[in-house]
């Protein structure tokens, strides 16, 4: 469907943004950010290949927008896996590890280009836009501090040995050195092992 008649112009208009960062989600998916191409992207949305300027001046637009509804997706799948989770500390340590390690594999090439994204000079919305899931992560461990599980201390600190756990566990699976189905049990047996590690003696 082309946006020839005023009615489809503004039908496009209103969700076209939305449309092609879905449509650019599953080319990532499937293709990794090289092949993205807002000329393609637009043709899949059925609209002319001048059409996506209307909301990105770029392809380094697009994938900063990519990014920073990357980082509230992300932000929202968290607070859902810790909100499901209860009130206690461990089971809400164990919910996020798992929400953020799917996140991770099943959108790796999202996620790569959320955080190069992240570090680009005059990136002010996308680093906001981080700072909801890593907030989430930071609240998380001031809990466990609270509750005596982790040993009191730097928050930022004991916060990126956790991350950098689940980025390790990432890489090894988007790297094929381990089983996608064997993710589950192998973010338990970490998360345990760093609570651990991690608990006040």
């Amino acid at each position: 469907m082309t946006a020839g008649g005023d009615g489809d112009d503004a039908y496009h208009h209103r969700n076209l943004r939305a449309t092609l960062l879905e449509a650019a989600e599953r080319s990532l998916r499937e293709n990794g950010a090289e092949q993205l191409s807002l000329r393609e992207l637009a043709r899949e949305a059925g609209v002319s290949h001048a059409a996506p300027r209307r909301h990105f001046a770029d392809r380094q637009a697009l994938l900063d927008a990519l990014a920073e509804s990357g980082f509230a997706r992300l932000g929202a799948e968290l607070r859902t896996a810790r909100d499901a989770a209860g009130e206690a500390f461990g089971p809400r340590l164990h919910a996020v590890a798992v929400a953020y390690l799917r996140f991770a594999t099943e959108d790796a090439a999202l996620l790569e280009v959320m955080f190069a994204g992240k570090h680009r000079a005059g990136a002010e919305r996308i680093v906001e836009a981080a700072a909801v899931p890593f907030g989430l992560l930071h609240d998380l461990i001031r809990q466990g501090q609270e509750e005596g599980v982790l040993e009191p201390g730097d928050v930022q600190r004991t916060g990126v040995v956790l991350f950098a756990t689940m980025q390790g566990i990432a890489a090894l699976v988007n790297g094929a050195l381990v089983a996608p189905e064997l993710l589950d049990g192998i973010v338990e047996a970490a998360v345990d092992q760093f609570l651990r590690g991690s608990r006040r003696t």
